[in-house]
């Protein structure tokens, strides 16, 4: 609950702190006393939207301090898990508007956003007033009033647990699907390619083999083309060894006539033609050694040849072809398996989205039983509010298609204010004095539901008295034995039913110079005197003392 407010150079406030209790604390004074500047206040330290016109004149800066008792177990505790914010049985918080309109936030003095402490303030405070547009008025917050009124949390966890498991299945089976799309897109490239690769069936160091093959039998055509040249000019039509044997036949006729002088040159001829006969059979000899099949090298260059056209096709070095062919093996593996868990997938998806659509039945069956149970328990709370006409109803439609962690349901409050006209959203049917009666008759329906654990209703009796101000009273008191309740009002029905009762004054203050804003706690008398005042106006009558005790003993 809230234990303490402080507020520095705010509009007329100079310096102010309050200290609340639990129950049911009202909060009076004349019109422009600065009622609504202390609830604006009490917004800013909660997150409200900041304004350097909060600021008090010739002053840099303003500053609001809630301090707030929580409970053991309060949702603050899991808001600020992780924040490196220490917090133990008082949460403080605090905001610094300075004139230029930045501001500065702070729980527990450590610095935070405006966001964060709107986050938190919202399970802290609920501010309501006759012309509020959040909370029970906003259609957005409907589905989630009638699920606290029904004590639905089991069916609304099994909901979203079951939505969480539907999406978590269903983006499995997309992220399948579209692998194994891209796979099926590239299946007829890798299909080809592990069928060629596998038909070249490279081995482990063919190419190096191949290469050497090819350059011996290439520098092997070149020597034989050699040897047969120099076999022809031994043995061919140019050899010189024929014409070396007739010229030496012709010297040995010759010899008997002059064998002194012939006998040498016939024995170097001897010499020459034996070494040309030896030279030619090593010649044939060398000739035989180097015969070897062309289509050989053909073959060798035509399988060297494929293996590097393929390893460019492939981007990939020759060594590597085996590894690639299996990695397409691999894929299209992969895509069979893919097609396979793709149908493991869509009946996964299948179970998910049936588990989901019971747990959705069950909370949409809990939903109607708890709307209409609202409903019956809101127009109950109507007569004593001077609302015997008018009817509240909760539009509950079920959409099959509105797959979400809320279920199929939406919902809506309506009300008919006079009879024969059509219901519509409590905002636009109906007037601002009935608003704000609706607001509080579904308010103490919901309070034993849970709810923050402060309620502010800001002057939500403005336009009523006599009996439906009492009846308001009388809702506001039974709110206030389970939540710590603030009220602004004017109704001195209401204000007797208070706990503690604080009256806002505006005066004058530095000779007269400028006003401020003040707040007093008053004790009983000057509560009685209050009332009365509420009672008979600016001139304080015998009887309007009396009638404002007679308040307060009916309010007990």
């Amino acid at each position: 609950m809230l234990a303490r407010l402080s507020i520095r150079d705010v509009v007329l406030i100079d310096q102010l702190d309050l200290e609340f209790s639990a129950g049911l604390t009202i909060l009076t004074g004349e019109t422009g006393a600065g009622k609504s500047i202390l609830l604006d206040a009490l917004s800013l330290a909660l997150g409200a939207r900041g304004d350097g016109g909060l600021v008090r004149h010739g002053q840099a800066q303003g500053q609001v301090t809630a301090v707030f008792e929580l409970p053991p177990g309060h949702a603050a505790h899991a808001l600020l898990e992780g924040q490196d914010i220490e917090i133990g049985d008082e949460l403080i918080l605090r905001r610094v508007q300075l004139a230029d309109g930045r501001t500065r936030a702070y729980v527990n003095d450590q610095n935070v956003s405006a966001q964060a402490l709107r986050s938190l303030a919202s399970a802290l405070v609920e501010i309501h007033g006759q012309h509020d547009e959040r909370a029970l008025t906003d259609p957005a917050t409907h589905r989630a009033l009638v699920d606290a009124y029904g004590g639905l949390d089991a069916e609304v966890r099994a909901v979203q647990t079951g939505f969480a498991a539907l999406r978590d299945a269903e983006r499995a089976l997309e992220d399948e699907r579209t692998r194994v799309a891209a796979a099926e897109a590239e299946a007829e490239f890798a299909r080809h390619a592990h069928e060629e690769l596998s038909r070249l069936a490279v081995q482990p160091g063919e190419e190096e083999a191949l290469a050497a093959r090819r350059q011996a039998m290439m520098q092997g055509e070149k020597v034989e083309a050699d040897i047969r040249e120099a076999r022809d000019h031994l043995t061919g039509d140019a050899a010189i060894l024929p014409a070396l044997l007739s010229v030496s036949r012709r010297l040995q006729r010759r010899m008997p006539q002059a064998p002194a002088l012939i006998e040498p040159s016939v024995k170097a001829l001897d010499e020459a033609i034996e070494a040309l006969e030896g030279a030619t059979r090593a010649v044939e000899v060398a000739l035989e050694g180097c015969e070897f099949d062309p289509n050989d090298l053909e073959r060798c260059e035509e399988r060297l040849f494929a293996l590097r056209a393929i390893s460019r096709k492939y981007s990939a070095p020759i060594e590597n072809l085996p590894a690639l062919a299996q990695k397409f093996a691999d894929d299209l593996a992969a895509l069979e398996a893919g097609r396979s868990e793709v149908a493991r997938l869509e009946a996964k998806a299948a179970i998910a989205r049936a588990a989901y659509a019971a747990a959705a039945g069950v909370l949409s069956a809990a939903r109607v039983k708890s709307a209409r149970g609202l409903e019956r328990a809101v127009m109950a709370e109507l007569p004593p509010l001077k609302l015997e006409r008018a009817e509240f109803s909760v539009d509950l439609k079920q959409d099959d298609a509105l797959v979400s962690a809320n279920g199929y349901d939406r919902a809506e409050f309506l009300v008919r204010t006079n009879p024969g006209s059509r219901p519509g959203p409590l905002m636009k049917v109906a007037s601002g004095g009935e608003l704000a009666r609706f607001l509080l008759a579904i308010k103490v329906c919901l309070a034993e539901q849970g709810t923050a654990p402060t309620l502010v209703f800001d002057e939500i009796d403005t336009g009523v008295g006599g009996a439906v101000a009492d009846a308001m009273g009388q809702r506001l008191a039974r709110l206030s034995a389970r939540a710590q309740v603030l009220a602004v009002t004017h109704a001195p029905q209401v204000a007797a039913r208070a706990q503690n009762h604080y009256r806002i004054v505006k005066s004058a203050v530095g000779k007269g110079e400028r006003v401020a804003t003040s707040v007093a706690r008053l004790g009983a008398g000057e509560r009685r005197e209050e009332i009365a005042r509420m009672l008979a106006g600016a001139e304080i009558t015998h009887e309007a003392r009396a009638a404002a005790v007679s308040l307060i003993e009916k309010a007990g």
